[in-house]
């Protein structure tokens, strides 16, 4: 069946996505296989018309484009989903011993995860290391491919009330055991060096030459990003193959289906372009994030790169619409009081449109009648979500990255069990609906007046009125 076999894809991406650093490379070979050319930020850009790109800052965020061929004016339809999930980092002096020989990690909470749901699992660690080679400082990713670490619970028989409810000191509970006293201080730079290649484990430092010569340069490690990683395999379970579950669904879900619909989708109208921010899980302001001038400067240098002025970019962005793709929170099983029963989605059952009267959300009337539209012609069954009116909601990309470049957008995303767990759920279905509603939305050129939008598929004749 397709959507099994789209959610065992959904897995293999999500496996070579451990950090969000993997997740721009994996990304990144994907575009490449598809054609695409990459551009150095730091370096000047030559693009074309019918031009496919890419370029990436931080090693975590990337944003690509497809340059329409058939028209002087122009226009850009977007999609932004994020790199980042729900983790612990690790500190820069990471190793902390204990009584009896034990070697614990030191971490810290990287955005709001659900505490319990990394304990009494195997771990391991990912991210990027910064290795000095000589004069030169380069990054090398790490995701060390085995059960390394593990958080344990305290046993119920020394905290008889944990079952009443029990908060996790995350500078107490939560350091993950690394030895019982096989390792010592140190061994755990020894493997993170290993595991970047380097022959001598240790930080190396200069060693003085023969004859009172300069001293010589050594590989070394200056720098660590470093991750907890769940290290439970995605499966797609249930008697009828409903469900899909997997660390970081949220959000790998969305950046994988907006991928391929983007990668299958050609409007030659309109410039497509795919957004992944990084660092949406801790509010998005960096350099790197939704808040930050990456969106922004990406298309000045398109605008420029196609000879426009900056008449034609205002032009262009007023005239542009914006999908910002990120989970949505299903209805759940045991706690349907939770949710606002007539604005609220299911798992299996379509596209979520979210919205909130407070702005947390982009979706207005006009982002949702064109969404709307587009996903009805795709054949994508769509539903609502709104909080309860007594439960205060979160934010998403939407609406930080309309900070920098204001456009026409709307917030939609996947129904999920458990968002913010180390293990999420999510219906089997949903993510091959995604597919193809984007894949709609990046074809369908979307024509913004003041009196109403005008959406053109590929065969332009089609085209159909709102407002």
């Amino acid at each position: 069946m397709t959507h099994i076999k789209v959610s065992d894809e959904l897995i293999k991406f999500i496996e070579k996505c451990p950090s969000m650093f993997h997740t721009v490379r994996t990304i990144s070979e994907e575009l490449n296989e598809a054609g695409y050319t990459y551009l150095k930020e730091g370096q000047s850009w030559n693009i074309e018309k019918g031009g496919k790109y890419y370029t990436t800052r931080n090693g975590s965020s990337l944003i690509a484009f497809q340059i329409g061929s058939t028209r002087g004016d122009y226009h850009f339809q977007l999609s932004a989903a994020h790199s980042d999930s729900p983790t612990f980092k690790l500190k820069t002096v990471p190793e902390t011993e204990g009584q009896g020989g034990y070697l614990k990690l030191n971490v810290e909470g990287y955005g709001g995860m659900i505490d319990s749901s990394w304990l009494d699992r195997p771990l391991t660690i990912a991210g990027r290391v910064m290795v000095q080679e000589g004069d030169q400082i380069e990054s090398r990713l790490v995701h060390i491919d085995k059960d390394l670490l593990i958080i344990p619970n305290v046993c119920i028989h020394f905290n008889r009330k944990i079952n009443d409810g029990y908060t996790y000191n995350r500078q107490v509970d939560l350091c993950p055991l690394f030895s019982a006293g096989e390792l010592t201080k140190g061994d755990f730079d020894k493997l993170i060096a290993e595991a970047c290649g380097i022959e001598n484990a240790q930080d190396a430092k200069k060693e003085p030459m023969p004859g009172g010569a300069p001293a010589a340069e050594t590989t070394r490690i200056l720098g660590k990003d470093l991750f907890l990683v769940n290290r439970q395999r995605g499966v797609v379970w249930g008697a009828e193959a409903e469900f899909v579950s997997s660390p970081r669904l949220d959000d790998l879900q969305c950046a994988f289906a907006s991928l391929k619909g983007f990668l299958a989708a050609e409007n030659n109208r309109a410039v497509n372009v795919y957004c992944v921010f990084d660092n949406e899980e801790v509010g998005s302001n960096t350099k790197q994030g939704a808040m930050s001038t990456f969106l922004y400067d990406t298309l000045q240098r398109i605008n420029i790169g196609l000879g426009k002025t900056a008449e034609d970019y205002y032009s262009a962005v007023a005239r542009s619409f914006l999908v910002s793709c990120d989970n949505a929170h299903a209805v759940h099983p045991n706690h349907p009081e939770l949710s606002d029963k007539d604005n609220a989605p299911y798992m299996n059952k379509g596209i979520v449109i979210k919205e909130n009267a407070n702005q947390k959300y982009t979706t207005d009337a006009v982002s949702r009648a064109a969404f709307t539209a587009i996903c009805n012609k795709a054949g994508v069954p769509v539903q609502t979500f709104a909080n309860r009116s007594d439960i205060a909601g979160g934010s998403t990309l939407g609406n930080l990255s309309n900070t920098q470049v204001s456009l026409n957008a709307v917030d939609i995303g996947l129904p999920q069990l458990a968002m913010h767990s180390s293990f999420e759920t999510a219906g089997s279905r949903d993510t091959e609906y995604a597919i193809r509603a984007l894949k709609a939305f990046f074809e369908t050129d979307i024509e913004i007046g003041e009196g109403g939008i005008r959406l053109l598929t590929k065969e332009v004749q089609d085209g159909i009125e709102i407002g």
